[in-house]
């Protein structure tokens, strides 16, 4: 079983934004650092899951656990349900692409066992592109 362990984050809320994804099983293990751009924190983490998925789903791999501390994306995975309308397509996207895997497992790990994909995705903050001023 392949273990993925994601992380969004945000500086500022909204702000410049980036996922972390830290992928270990098959004796190997893989890090990726994506910046998002702006968006809220939530949102961050949305697209960490997607993101993360889309891995899997192009590495091949068909029976994942994947382990996050966010409660709002575990509970709205585990309860097919976006309490925040804003959210829905993004809980939509992510549920369509766990139906491309043979065995798709998320759980709620505190902040403490994050540690790898927090720093991948606070890298991806700071990799995000300036925006130019365009009113000079």
């Amino acid at each position: 079983m392949i273990e993925v362990y994601i992380d969004g984050a945000s500086a500022g809320n909204p702000g410049p934004s980036g996922a972390g994804i830290f992928i270990k099983g098959h004796g190997k293990a893989e890090k990726y650092s994506i910046p998002l751009g702006n968006m809220s924190n939530h949102e961050a983490e949305y697209h960490a899951l997607i993101k993360a998925l889309e891995i899997c789903i192009q590495s091949n791999y068909q029976t994942v656990s994947f382990r996050t501390d966010s409660e709002l994306v575990n509970r709205a995975i585990e309860k097919e349900f976006a309490k925040n309308k804003q959210f829905a397509p993004l809980l939509e996207q992510a549920l369509l692409l766990t139906k491309k895997l043979h065995l798709f497992f998320i759980k709620w790990i505190p902040s403490s066992e994050n540690k790898t994909a927090d720093e991948l995705a606070r890298l991806a903050i700071r990799n995000n592109k300036p925006k130019r001023d365009t009113n000079k």
